[in-house]
C-alpha cells in the first residue's frame, strides 16, 4: 500500500494543493498528517484528497476545538486524533506524532514498538532506521522554512519512502 505523509501545512493553501495533487496522482490510499495544519480553513481543501486523512495535532495548531470540528464536517475523510495516533496499515505498526516534544519523539523512536514513526516539526525532509524502526519526516508542506515543499510516499511493502517536491 502507499501512503501520504505530510506536515507542517502552515495555511499556505497553494502548496496544499499541490500536495493533495501530488498525493492524488501517485495513488496512495490513506494520508498521514504529522501536525501543524496552523488554521481551520485548511481542512476542507485537505479533504479533497481522494484517500483518507490521519492527522495529529501540532505546536501551532491554535483553535484545536475548531480544527476538530472541521473535521467532522468532511464525512469521514479528514480525522484528528489528538497529539499522538497509532495506525496500523498492511500489519505495519505507525506511530504518528508532531514531534515538537523532543523526550517523546526520541522515547517514541527508541521504545522499538513502531515499525514507522511519523514525525514532523523540524520541516526538514530525512528518512532513518534506527534498529528495525523507519523514521520518517516528510518535511514541510509550506516550503516557508527551507524553500523546499515536500510530501512523502511510504511503500509498506517494501518499507521505503520517496520524497516528492512540491513546486508551484
Amino acid at each position: 500500500m502507499l501512503v501520504g505523509l505530510m506536515a507542517d501545512t502552515h495555511d499556505r493553501l497553494p502548496l496544499v494543493e499541490e500536495a493533495i495533487k501530488a498525493l492524488n496522482e501517485r495513488g496512495v490510499e490513506l494520508v498521514l498528517h504529522a501536525g501543524d495544519f496552523v488554521a481551520p480553513f485548511v481542512i476542507p481543501r485537505l479533504a479533497k484528497l481522494e484517500a483518507r486523512l490521519i492527522g495529529v495535532f501540532g505546536n501551532n495548531d491554535g483553535d484545536r476545538p475548531l480544527l476538530l470540528k472541521r473535521a467532522s464536517e468532511t464525512n469521514g475523510k479528514v480525522e484528528i486524533r489528538g497529539i499522538f495516533a497509532e495506525v496500523i496499515v498492511d500489519g505495519l505498526r505507525i506511530a504518528l506524532l508532531h514531534g515538537h516534544e523532543a523526550d517523546l519523539l526520541r522515547s517514541v523512536v527508541a521504545c522499538g514498538g513502531y515499525d514507522v514513526v511519523v514525525h514532523g516539526h523540524t520541516h526538514r525532509a530525512a528518512s532513518r532506521r534506527e534498529g528495525k524502526t523507519l523514521v520518517v519526516n516528510p518535511g514541510e508542506v509550506c516550503g516557508y522554512l527551507y524553500g523546499r515543499p515536500t510530501v512523502a510516499i511510504l511503500d509498506t511493502e517494501k518499507l521505503s519512502v520517496d520524497f516528492v517536491e512540491l513546486g508551484l
